[in-house]
Formats: C-alpha cells, sequence, structure tokens
C-alpha cells in the first residue's frame, strides 16, 4: 500500500509542471490550496461581517441622527442618512449568519482541518480531493448567495440570525422576510451540504490514511479536535437542514409545521396545528453544538501553539483527548438552555440546567491544562502565542457568564438582554477568532512560504485584545440593567437614557478595534509577496507537517512518507540535545516514550 502510494505520488508530482492556472488555483483538488481558498474566502466574508457590526453599533450609540456613512452604504434604507428601523434588524441578522457560519465554521474548521489533517497524519492528501473540491465550491457558492441577498428589493432577511418564525415563515410580515428570508434559506441549504462533504472526508481520512505509527494515541491534539469537530457537524447539520426545508415549505407550500393561529391585521390566516417551538428545538440542537464546531477547532490550534510556545509537553494529553470527546457528547444534549424563556415545562429546564454546568467540567479541564503548560514554560511570545494565551483568557471569562445564562432561575432575568451578547460573543467568536488568529500566524510560513511580520502581529494583538474587552465587558452589565438586545434605539425609554454613553464607549471600541484588522490584512497580503522566505521548521515544531519541504509539491513529501516512533509533545526531553523532538525520529536505546 505504502509503495503504491509513493508511485503514486511520484505520478502526480510529473503531471504538476503541466497544470493550468485553473486546475492549479481554482478548481484545485490540493488540500493546501483548498485551505487557501477557504482561508481568503471566510476573510472576505469577515470583512463584510465586520462592516455590518460597526453599522449597527453606529445607529446604538448615535440614534436617529443622520450619517453620511448610512446615506452611502445603505441607499433608500437611510432616507437623509438615519437608519430605517427594518434595515437594522437585517444587518444583525446577516452579521449573526455570516461571522457564526460563513467566518467561523467555514474559515476556521475549513482552512485548518484542510490544511494539517493530511500534513499532521502523515497522508498525501484527503481521502477524496474531488470532494473536498465540491465542499469548497459549495461554500463559495452560498457566500456569494449570502451577499447577493444583500441587495434584493424588499432587504435581506430580518428575523434574527436564528431566524424564528413566525418572523421568517411568513413572506408578508415585514419587509426582510420576503426574497431576502428565500436567499438565506437556499445559501445555507447549500452551506449545510458543503459542510457535511468536508466533515466526511475528514473522518475518512483521519481514520483510514494515518501513516505507520501514527496511533490515536499519537495525533496531535489538532487532529483530534477537528476530527470531533467533524464527527459533531455530521451528526447535528442535517437538523437544521430539516429546519431550513420543512420553513421553505410553509413559506412557498402552504404548509404549517411551524405556524399556528396567526393574525395579520385582525384577518386570521388558514394555518393550525403547526408549533414555532419545534423549529426552536431543530435550530438549537445545531445552534449549541455549532459552538463548538466553532471553538474545539479553535482551541486544538492552542494546544498546539502553547506546548510549542511553552517548549514543554502539553500537561494532560489524555486529559485534553476525553475532555474534547465529553464536549462532543454533552453539546448534543444542552440545546433547551437557548429555550429557558420559551414556555418549557420547568421539570424539563432543570435537565437542561444540569447538562449544562455538566459542561462546564471538560471545559474546565482544558483551561487548567493550558494553564499547566504555560507554567515555568520557556515561553516565546511570538504572536501566535500570545493570540493563543488570549483565547484562554476570553474563554476563561466567557465560560464564567455561561454558568449563570445555564441556570434557568438566573437565565429568566437576563435572557435576550446585552449580557447574553457579551457571553456569547466572548466565548465563541473573540475565543475563535483568536484560535484562526493564532492559526494564521503560526502556519502561515507552511501556507505561503513567507514569515508574516512580527511587529506588525503584536500591535494587532494588544489593539485586538484591549478593543475586544473594550467593546463585550462593559455589556454584561448594561445586560444586567435590562438593556434588550437588538433594539435598534433605546430612546424610548427612559429608563434606559443612563446607559446611552456605555454605548458609545461600546462604540468608539468596536471602531478602533475593526480599523486595527486593516493592520493584519495588509501583512497578510503583502507578506504573501514581501515577506522574509521561511524555513523549513521556523518554530522548532515536533509535527510531521514541518518535516515537508517549503515549496508545496503535491503528495506533500518528495520521497516515502515518514514513519511517526513517538507522541507529537516531547518538548525539553532529557537525553536530547535540542529541546524539540520531531515525531518521525526513532527512540535511542533506552528512551522511553513519555506515557501522556
Amino acid at each position: 500500500m505504502s509503495t503504491h502510494a509513493d508511485t503514486h505520488a511520484h505520478d502526480d508530482h510529473g503531471h504538476h509542471h503541466k497544470e493550468t492556472f485553473v486546475t492549479k488555483y481554482i478548481f484545485s483538488q490540493d488540500h493546501k490550496m483548498i485551505a487557501k481558498q477557504y482561508l481568503i474566502t471566510g476573510t472576505i466574508m469577515g470583512v463584510v461581517g465586520i462592516i455590518m457590526s460597526l453599522l449597527f453599533r453606529m445607529q446604538i450609540a448615535w440614534p436617529e441622527e443622520p450619517n453620511v456613512i448610512f446615506e452611502a452604504l445603505l441607499g433608500k434604507w437611510a432616507p437623509e442618512g438615519v437608519m430605517d428601523a427594518d434595515i437594522y434588524l437585517a444587518l444583525v441578522t446577516i452579521h449573526g449568519t455570516i461571522m457564526v457560519f460563513f467566518v467561523l465554521t467555514a474559515g476556521l474548521s475549513g482552512t485548518f482541518s484542510n490544511l494539517l489533517i493530511p500534513l499532521q497524519i502523515g497522508a498525501r492528501d484527503m481521502a477524496s480531493g474531488f470532494l473536498n473540491m465540491v465542499s469548497y465550491w459549495l461554500f463559495f457558492l452560498s457566500s456569494v448567495i449570502m451577499v447577493i441577498s444583500l441587495f434584493v428589493q424588499t432587504g435581506p432577511a430580518a428575523a434574527g440570525w436564528t431566524i424564528y418564525p413566525p418572523l421568517s415563515a411568513l413572506p408578508l410580515a415585514q419587509p426582510g422576510s420576503g426574497a431576502g428570508m428565500t436567499l438565506w434559506l437556499v445559501s445555507m441549504a447549500i452551506f449545510i451540504a458543503s459542510s457535511l462533504l468536508g466533515s466526511l472526508n475528514y473522518i475518512v481520512t483521519v481514520i483510514n490514511l494515518r501513516t505507520k505509527g501514527m496511533s490515536m494515541t499519537r495525533l496531535p491534539l489538532t487532529i483530534w479536535a477537528f476530527f470531533v469537530t467533524a464527527i459533531i457537524g455530521v451528526v447535528s447539520f442535517p437538523v437544521l437542514l430539516s429546519a431550513a426545508l420543512l420553513l421553505i415549505m410553509d413559506r412557498s407550500f402552504g404548509t404549517s409545521f411551524f405556524l399556528s393561529d396567526i393574525f395579520i391585521q385582525g384577518e386570521v390566516l388558514h394555518y393550525q396545528g403547526g408549533s414555532p417551538v419545534l423549529f426552536e428545538h431543530l435550530f438549537w440542537f445545531l445552534g449549541h453544538p455549532e459552538v463548538y464546531i466553532v471553538l474545539l477547532p479553535a482551541l486544538g490550534i492552542t494546544s498546539e501553539i502553547i506546548a510549542t510556545n511553552s517548549r514543554k509537553p502539553i500537561f494532560g494529553y489524555r486529559a485534553m483527548v476525553a475532555s474534547i470527546l465529553a464536549i462532543a457528547f454533552l453539546s448534543t444534549i444542552v440545546w433547551g438552555h437557548h429555550m429557558f424563556v420559551s414556555g418549557m415545562n420547568p421539570f424539563l429546564g432543570s435537565v437542561f440546567t444540569f447538562t449544562t454546568l455538566l459542561i462546564a467540567i471538560p471545559s474546565a479541564v482544558k483551561a487548567f491544562n493550558y494553564i499547566t503548560t504555560l507554567w515555568k514554560g520557556n515561553l516565546q511570545l511570538n504572536p501566535a502565542m500570545l493570540f493563543s494565551i488570549g483565547l484562554v483568557s476570553t474563554f476563561i471569562t466567557g465560560g464564567l457568564t455561561g454558568i449563570i445564562l445555564g441556570d434557568s432561575a438566573l437565565d429568566i432575568n437576563v435572557h435576550d438582554t446585552y449580557f447574553v451578547v457579551a457571553h456569547f460573543h466572548l466565548v465563541m467568536g473573540i475565543s475563535a477568532l483568536y484560535g484562526m488568529f493564532a492559526g494564521i500566524y503560526h502556519w502561515y510560513p507552511k501556507m505561503f512560504g513567507r514569515m508574516l511580520n512580527k511587529n506588525l502581529g503584536y500591535i494587532h494583538f494588544w489593539v485586538t485584545a484591549i478593543c475586544a474587552y473594550g467593546v463585550f465587558f462593559p455589556m454584561h452589565f448594561i445586560g444586567m440593567a435590562g438593556l434588550p438586545r437588538r433594539y435598534y434605539t433605546n430612546s424610548n425609554f427612559p429608563l434606559f437614557d443612563d446607559l446611552a454613553n456605555v454605548n458609545v464607549v461600546i462604540t468608539v471600541f468596536a471602531l478602533v478595534g475593526a480599523a486595527f484588522q486593516l493592520v493584519f490584512l495588509y501583512n497578510f497580503f503583502s507578506s504573501i509577496f514581501f515577506g522574509k522566505k521561511a524555513e523549513q521548521n521556523p518554530w522548532k515544531s515536533n509535527t510531521l507537517e514541518w518535516t515537508t519541504p517549503v515549496e508545496h509539491i503535491h503528495g506533500n513529501w518528495p520521497g516515502a512518507i515518514p514513519h511517526v516512533h513517538r507522541w507529537a509533545y516531547d518538548y525539553s526531553k532529557p537525553g536530547h540535545e535540542a529541546d524539540f523532538v520531531p515525531q518521525n525520529i526513532p527512540l535511542m536505546e533506552g528512551e522511553e516514550e513519555l506515557q501522556h
């Protein structure tokens, strides 16, 4: 089998020079190129999502004040520069959709699962290069449709990113319930098909294509995270697809899965027998595992980077693997904590409270293990390491508020306030973005053969970290004061007048933080052409991807695939001159393999 694979790789390498521009850069089946395609598409969508968040933040800070930016970007939706209430909810909806699915799910998982799974397990490529290519192009198509929905005459989807019926199920409910909502559903159906194809490919690759010696207990934690993330996706994404298809039937074919006893302007509609709460169950059965589909790859990346830059073995490897598996299982039985105020039976609420508090245990195991790995390490504080430590910080601060929201009695007081916005942006949004940035800084040399500018990386980290807390920390307090989320202005409520200044401070931090992402974008795109050329193993790391040549070739390794003789975290091991021992180095006489 190995000989056949090597021969095949040499044949591939021979054809490599005859590739056209289209087969190499556009319809590529090489996992490394597909990873770059995911990354750049996800980055572009991220820019769109962040611009939307700035628009609605400016509206909240300075409500009903004319703004030339609104007039320029929103056109008829901002007459005389004053934002229309309908477009406000549409911006919130599309911002949430883009950031959760297109940036943090596809941009993060699609990029690094594609790049690292074959390289770190010692495979020539993914199990199916063709399906991998189809997966990316379905993602690209769904991104295009989502962006097109912004330009529909009646406006983009405007039912919140959770698209609860009846706003999403009745085309006449409001302007954003028309064609924009239909495009949203079509885009998400294609996106889910893309995610499922990708996930199945990742699972098969990890199970079947590991190199000789790469047992499951020698896999880097990155691969464990990507592998388990793919399994969660295969289990939970089809449920959202079913919800979207049933919603399309309610909208277009007169069914009433989610609709019952609807009145519009005194007129009784013909719908009966459906339940909007059924939609909530279907949506959140994906929606909560989705948090970990976003978070686990970021945590896996962090495990690798913290061990490498602490120059010591990761603490508690088996406990880390067990916590990933426990999170995967528990994440599928906690969805009801999003529905404590939906009229749920209090007994059922107490069950979901129990499972929600239970998932804090494996999450805490990961946090403690990161801290213990850092403890007394020989820390190399490069930008990737700083973003990884930043992730540990936001994971802890965001996770603590999750304990409050996971308790059904406490949650009722702060549900649908800015407290919830603060919680999930810190624990999921910012943490996952930090993981994504850490991964880009760490594996950029592997992707592009160049180094990013370290000083620009430091500026990017510190401004981003200060502004992220500047935006989301005050939100906890205005949430506890009762400020509801998704209101386009609070000026009609004298109760909230004292909170107006806090919203201005939050918006200023958001504007500054977003502006400094331009530093990252400049660093990213200019370094592709002008960055310092990378050496083969710039971080002195142990995993297999750093044994491949800097120049990309088909099949990853020019000769035979290296065999694995040890786990991925032999840093500062007694008896070795260097403070790292790559996985393909055989054990010395008398040397024991570390028991993780």
